[in-house]
Formats: C-alpha cells, sequence, structure tokens
C-alpha cells in the first residue's frame, strides 16, 4: 500500500469519526435520541437534577395556590351576602324659565330606589354579620342577596353599641355558617381573601393578599357613603378592600373567618383593615346569650398612660381619665377628670387596656377600681350597667 493511499484512509476514517460524535450530538439535542442511555446510564449532576426538580416544583405549586383560592372564594360564596337598602327618591320634573334657561323642582312624585351598599356572612341560620354603619339608616329597608341573586328581607337589625358590627336577622336565609377561625394566632405574612361587593356594584368580588400587620390604630374612611371612624386593635392587609366590601369576611388560606372587613385608607391604596373575629365572637356571645347586645359600661373617656410617660410624668401607669359623663356609673362612684386608673377588678392597667377589662365582665357585676388622684391612691366599689346604643 503506498503512502499516498494510507494517508487517504486515514483522513476518511477521521472524518468518519469526527460525523459520528457531530451526528450523535445533534441527535441527543434535536430528536432526544440516546440510543447508548440503555448501556451506559448517564450521571447527571447534582446542580442539574436541582434545576429540574425547582421548575417541577414551580409547575406543581403554582396551580395548587391559584386552586386554593379557588377553592376557598367557591365554599364560601355560599354564605356572603350583599346588602342592599331601599330608599324613596323625591323626582323633579324641568320648568321652563327666562331667558331659554330650565330649573329643577319636586314634581310631588317619589320612586323606589334600590342600592347595593355593603357586605355580610352568615353566622347562623338567619343571621348575617355585616358593619354597623353599613345599616345605619334606621328608617330604611334593608335586604340580602345571597349568591344566586336571591333577596330576603331583613327583618330585624341589632347594632353593637361598641363595635362596628351589627346583625340582621332574615327570614328563610338557609345558607351554611362560614368557619369562625382564631384571629390571634395571626402572623404578619399569612395569605388572605376578601370577599365582597367591591364599590357597592360587583357583587361576589374575591381579591387576595397578606397580612401587612396587626394591632394597629388608625382613622379610616368605611363603606358606600359613610363618615370617617377611629378604629382600635384592627388587622392591616394590602387585599384590596374597596367602598361596599364593608362587613365582608377576610379569610385565611384555610377558609376561616379571621376579620370582617371595615375600613380603607384615606391616605394611600392598598392598604385596608378588618376588625379581628375574636372581637366579633366575644360580641357574639353576648348576643346568643341574651338576644341582644348588653355590654357593660363604665362611662369614662381616656388615654392611656405608657410605662414610659409614667416614669417620665412620675405618676403610675394606667388609664388617664379626660372626661366623665353625666350620671353613669363613674359619675356616680366620684371619679373625675384627671384621676388614673390604675387597676380594674384585680387586675392591673399595664399590659390591657381598660376597655378590654371592662367588656371582659357583665351587665349587673360588682368590681373594684384603684385609681390615682394627686399622690393618692383609693379605691372604689362600682357595679356595671349597661351601655345605650
Amino acid at each position: 500500500m503506498t503512502a499516498r493511499t494510507s494517508f487517504l484512509l486515514g483522513l476518511g476514517i477521521s472524518i468518519l469519526i469526527m460525523f459520528s460524535f457531530f451526528a450523535g450530538a445533534l441527535a441527543d439535542r434535536v430528536f432526544v435520541i440516546r440510543p447508548l442511555d440503555a448501556l451506559a446510564p448517564r450521571i447527571t449532576s447534582s446542580a442539574e437534577n436541582a434545576s429540574n426538580d425547582i421548575s417541577n416544583l414551580g409547575t406543581l405549586l403554582i396551580p395548587e395556590q391559584e386552586n386554593s383560592v379557588a377553592d376557598v372564594a367557591e365554599r364560601a360564596s355560599t354564605s356572603v351576602v350583599t346588602v342592599s337598602v331601599k330608599t324613596q327618591q323625591q323626582l323633579f320634573e324641568e320648568v321652563p324659565g327666562l331667558f331659554g334657561f330650565g330649573f329643577q323642582v319636586p314634581s310631588g312624585e317619589v320612586q323606589e330606589v334600590q342600592q347595593d351598599i355593603g357586605t355580610g356572612f352568615v353566622v347562623s341560620e338567619g343571621l348575617v354579620v355585616t358593619n354597623k354603619h353599613v345599616v345605619s339608616g334606621a328608617a330604611s329597608e334593608y335586604l340580602v342577596i345571597t349568591a344566586d341573586n336571591t333577596e330576603h328581607v331583613v327583618s330585624q337589625i341589632y347594632r353593637d353599641p361598641e363595635i362596628d358590627m351589627a346583625i340582621l336577622k332574615v327570614a328563610n336565609l338557609t345558607s351554611a355558617a362560614l368557619p369562625l377561625g382564631d384571629s390571634d394566632s395571626v402572623r404578619v405574612g399569612e395569605g388572605v381573601i376578601a370577599i365582597g361587593t367591591a364599590l357597592g356594584e360587583f357583587r361576589h368580588t374575591v381579591t387576595t393578599g397578606v397580612v401587612s400587620g396587626l394591632g394597629r390604630a388608625i382613622t379610616a374612611g368605611g363603606g358606600v357613603g359613610s363618615a370617617t371612624e377611629s378604629l382600635e386593635n384592627v388587622i392591616q392587609t394590602d387585599a384590596a378592600i374597596n367602598p361596599g366590601n364593608s362587613g365582608g369576611p377576610l379569610l385565611s388560606s384555610a377558609g376561616q373567618v379571621i376579620g370582617v372587613n371595615v375600613a380603607v385608607s384615606q391616605y394611600a391604596e392598598n392598604i385596608g383593615f378588618a376588625i379581628p373575629i375574636n372581637v366579633i365572637k366575644h360580641s357574639l356571645e353576648h348576643f346568643n346569650n341574651t338576644g341582644q347586645f348588653t355590654r357593660p359600661f363604665l362611662g369614662v373617656g381616656y388615654s392611656v398612660v405608657s410605662e414610659q410617660a409614667a416614669l417620665a410624668n412620675e405618676v403610675p401607669q394606667g388609664a388617664y381619665v379626660t372626661q366623665v359623663q353625666s350620671g353613669s356609673t363613674a359619675d356616680r362612684a366620684g371619679l373625675r377628670p384627671g384621676d388614673i386608673i390604675t387597676s380594674f377588678a384585680g387586675t392591673q392597667l399595664k399590659d390591657v387596656e381598660l376597655a378590654t377589662l371592662i367588656n371582659d365582665h357583665t351587665v349587673g357585676e360588682s368590681v373594684v377600681i384603684e385609681y390615682w388622684r394627686e399622690g393618692v391612691r383609693q379605691t372604689v366599689s362600682v357595679t356595671l350597667e349597661a351601655a345605650n346604643e
């Protein structure tokens, strides 16, 4: 064999080997043909495995999260109602005026107008919880509208005198009650779902967000046409809560009510607030036991004297009385502005507010109050009376 023949043969073999290599690589990448895997399974790196796991995890988690919200909303929707009001509206007619300018005058006729104004949810058969400011009109006719657009007339309204809550009694309302959770166990960052009649127009609107803060004290606006109000110890969330959502449930990812949507901030978007459900449950317990909201009442306005303020001013920590209602229990007991209530029924006012302690007791119960007046500590026994609405 000549040298030239040997050279050409070697060159051909080399080209064949290179072609086979590139053809195999191309088949692996484009056609995913891996004939050698059956003989020698490939060993992937831990980084590649982790990448594949994360990719697969993402495709699994996102649908599960979406399904969770959809499932909670679907289960809860049958127990969430729209609160509507019927009012009589004066009709006007156009009267010609001078120079072709007309003006409106009452025609003497009225027409009935119905408007969605808020939201509520069922807590037991025939009973719906909503905000007190949603049903503030005593002479109005209210209705609740279920998810299937069935209207039910509200036969009785019970308004809580202490918190922004009302119970609506509705005949023939058989929707299941929503499960009530534990707002004391709620943590900042937890996912939440709000359901309500957004803007008083879009019924059963579902929004999601997280718990942004706890124990907030704010001044905020409530539902459609409502005035501002002071709220304490409320849950802050970035779930969209619009006028009309007031009174609707704030749900946990497990579908339990952890708060009652009550207000939106006047000064920023994506900041809503809800009354903790444990406060509502406490009020419901009073109602279930008596058939009405009978809350104990002391009759003082106060501001909290913190530990820092107490040290700075050399006074005890407690509730600084700013006003005493004439004829109230506190007035008859001799309390007056400037007193500092330091203990109520044996509990020191250090880590708990006076209003919380009062609500833990019942109407007619006698309690001992310790207070500080001009450097002298004194005690007085009082009998708690019912608060007027």
